[in-house]
């Protein structure tokens, strides 16, 4: 069984981290978000994973080449010269994805997080005879996303609007998918979008059928919804009474500490914060409902809610960082600064105040 991970796409909603890291390749939880999506795979029995990737592709094959062999699984890359949409996407890998047994393929959006119950789509997408199944959850914005109207009885897809102006449902496509390999067949090599014209098309035919996504689930493309999704991550790991989550007197809520992390004491960490490798947080600190990636260091009384401090960055004593604030990588806050909502980008310094 094969699975496509779409990862193309240059990743502008969570700048200004992707300037230099691919998105698909940024930690989430201390793991970088793609390794998610590969581990649940190999757990259903997929033998081969395709990536599709058009941007920073040289950082990505060299990531693969090296997590190939830890992981066990055979991962390639469909390279596009140019975007071209989730549909075209598949077009192009087409010749990987097509092994002659005729069994489904996955497909997934890299920046999906979920608990991924793939083995229950398998036997949902078997029981119903369709050509396409799809993981559907529950939002209260569906706005941005696309809708989906479901006969309840059968699953059956009666509907599906990609971002429409007005809805009278609230059940989103969850960006997992199950599908047979005759859709490849209805699908041109050309920069196409797989929820505005082949599902709408196979709901019309009534070969697509809807599975509703069990837990958690969330989008993490964007810095807000990044957060809101560790929130709910974290609160999957204590609701299962996970041995990841950090204790003590200094932790408040839930809270993910790798162990290589120094915090000095007097510091105040949670809830709702990740602490990557290598981070250093001096005494007096405040965090809140944000993440440190690797390399991170928060000098003495500082304050930081809501936001994302890069790679190696750094943030100056009593500095006041919140509201989204996102620091890129090496970026540098001096001291006493106050940031109500800010992009700083990579080796950039942040001198002043911003409001």
């Amino acid at each position: 069984m094969k699975a496509l991970i779409l990862a193309g796409g240059f990743g502008t909603h969570l700048m200004p981290l992707t300037v230099t890291v691919p998105r698909a390749l940024v930690e989430f939880a201390n793991k970088p978000i793609i390794l998610y999506q590969i581990e649940a795979l190999k757990g259903v029995g997929v033998s081969e994973v395709v990536l599709a990737i058009n941007y920073k592709q040289e950082v990505i094959l060299e990531f693969l080449k090296e997590h190939e062999k830890k992981l066990g699984i055979k991962i390639t890359c469909s390279q596009e010269t140019k975007p071209l949409g989730t549909a075209g996407s598949l077009a192009l890998a087409k010749d990987k994805l097509i092994d002659g047994t005729g069994e489904p393929f996955f497909v997934l959006n890299s920046d999906v997080i979920s608990e991924y119950p793939l083995m229950e789509m398998i036997e949902f997408h078997k029981g119903h005879g369709g050509q396409a199944s799809i993981m559907v959850t529950e939002v209260i914005d569906p706005s941005k996303y696309g809708v989906v109207v479901i006969r309840e009885a059968t699953g059956m897809v009666q509907e599906f609007a990609e971002k429409p102006s007005t809805f009278s449902r609230n059940k989103i496509n969850a960006g997992i998918y199950l599908l047979n390999p005759s859709i490849l067949d209805q699908i041109e090599l050309k920069a196409t979008s797989i929820e505005k014209e082949v599902f709408p098309r196979i709901a019309e035919d009534k070969k697509l059928f809807a599975m509703s996504l069990p837990g958690f689930w969330m989008d993490i493309g964007q810095p807000r919804d990044y957060i809101a999704g560790q929130r709910l991550y974290l609160q999957f790991l204590q609701q299962n009474s996970s041995a990841k989550l950090a204790t003590g007197p200094k932790i408040v809520g839930n809270v993910l500490i790798d162990e290589s992390a120094v915090i000095e004491d007097g510091s105040l960490i949670g809830p709702n914060v990740v602490i990557g490798p290598d981070c250093k947080i001096e005494s007096g600190v405040s965090l809140s409902f944000c993440t440190l990636l690797r390399g991170v260091h928060i000098k003495k009384d500082a304050f930081i809610c809501s936001s994302i401090m890069g790679w190696n960055s750094s943030v100056g004593r009593g500095a006041r960082l919140q509201n989204m604030t996102i620091l890129g990588e090496k970026a540098k806050v001096c001291d006493e600064v106050f940031s109500n909502g800010a992009v700083l980008q990579p080796h950039e310094e942040m001198k002043s105040s911003i409001f």
